[in-house]
């Protein structure tokens, strides 16, 4: 199921204070998810907690980020489990999220692509005008679907791409200029979006390519996306094999953007891992989970309906990480009988169901 390869192609102080006055006492790990209310030490934020907060922000209460409601976490967290009952889903001992979190509270649903291409996805293809009238067709039927979970819109941009030629370097990589991925900001200025920054390494590695990015992984709304299948440890032309990441790599990059949302006072950021065979993510056991950060497994194959549940259910649902997301293609998932997308109907009675959604 490995996809085309083109041959080229506001809170500051407060913040801090609101995390410095909660520490651990409120934001340890869920220990019992059957439990709205528990947190690891038995305590709920209570509205005096929230005064204190305040006193040492030296700001009113009203003007905070707003705590995460933990009794509604762990509701929704039960809810996108949808009814499994192997113990799997929802993750047991995940850390509560720091406040301005979007996730369970929100789903988030994207285009994917390069502006600098019209076969790497809808972002690509389109026009800014109508690709936003496109993306928000697809925003009003989940919405429909599921009117108990809003949308938060958001553009998936592939700032760092996997070439076919080897490039000055010899890495294969062909990284976008930064008038590439400011515009790309600016689209998503245009309806509120958050915007993903993804990144394919080639011939490099994440803890090499990554830090490159990050005057924009310091904005609030920019979050990260990175791609196994085109990170070729073994020497490998892109293309020619399907890449990997270790648990090692992941933890990398979460660990590196926690320190971001930290040093900086950031809302908690999105990290989405691409994954639709086995051997794309090793030691999926030994990911780390921090409050910072938001980790969510990707079904990044395509195919017909039932190939793309089954690769769900082996690669995604089978090695638990945190939130898991679907991708849909509006080419490749027609190439074959019953020729047709997914529904959010559909997606929505998968276990666990995905939180985000990506259209190419």
């Amino acid at each position: 199921m490995a996809r085309h390869l083109p041959n080229k192609t506001m809170i500051n102080k407060k913040h801090l204070a609101f995390t410095v006055a909660l520490g651990a006492a409120t934001f340890g790990l869920l220990t019992n998810c059957t439990d709205p209310t528990s947190t690891a030490n038995g305590k709920t934020i209570s509205d005096d907690s929230l005064k204190v907060i305040a006193a040492v922000a030296e700001t009113p209460a009203e003007d905070l980020y707003t705590p995460v409601d933990t009794a509604n976490y762990n509701k929704k967290l039960v809810a996108i489990a949808n009814g499994d009952t192997t113990g799997k889903w929802p993750v047991k001992n995940q850390p509560y999220p720091i406040a301005g979190a979007i996730l369970p509270f929100k789903r988030i649903v994207v285009y994917y692509g390069n502006l600098y291409s019209k076969k790497m996805g809808a972002l690509g293809e389109y026009a800014p005008k109508e690709m936003w009238s496109r993306l928000n067709s697809e925003v009003k039927r989940w919405e429909k679907a599921d009117p108990s979970t809003p949308v938060q819109v958001g553009i998936h941009y592939i700032a760092s791409v996997a070439s076919g030629t080897e490039g000055k370097d010899g890495m294969y990589i062909n990284r976008m200029p930064e008038k590439q991925i400011d515009s790309a900001i600016t689209i998503a200025k245009m309806h509120n979006a958050i915007v993903f920054l993804d990144l394919q390494v080639a011939l490099s590695t994440i803890q090499k390519e990554l830090p490159r990015y990050e005057k924009y992984l310091k904005m609030p709304n920019v979050h990260l996306g990175i791609d196994p299948e085109f990170s070729m440890k073994t020497g490998a032309r892109p293309g020619s094999k399907i890449g990997t990441y270790d648990a090692a790599d992941i933890n990398y990059c979460s660990d590196y953007l926690a320190k971001l949302v930290k040093e900086h006072n950031l809302p908690a950021k999105v990290f989405v891992v691409h994954r639709f065979t086995k051997k794309m993510v090793t030691n999926a056991n030994n990911i780390k989970l921090r409050p910072e950060v938001q980790v969510v497994m990707h079904m990044d194959g395509w195919g017909e309906p039932e190939l793309k549940k089954g690769t769900y259910r082996h690669f995604i649902y089978s090695e638990p990480v945190q939130f898991t997301g679907f991708k849909l293609f509006y080419k490749n998932d027609l190439k074959k009988a019953p020729n047709r997308l997914m529904t959010p109907e559909e997606l929505l009675k998968l276990k666990p169901q995905p939180v985000y959604i990506q259209y190419q």
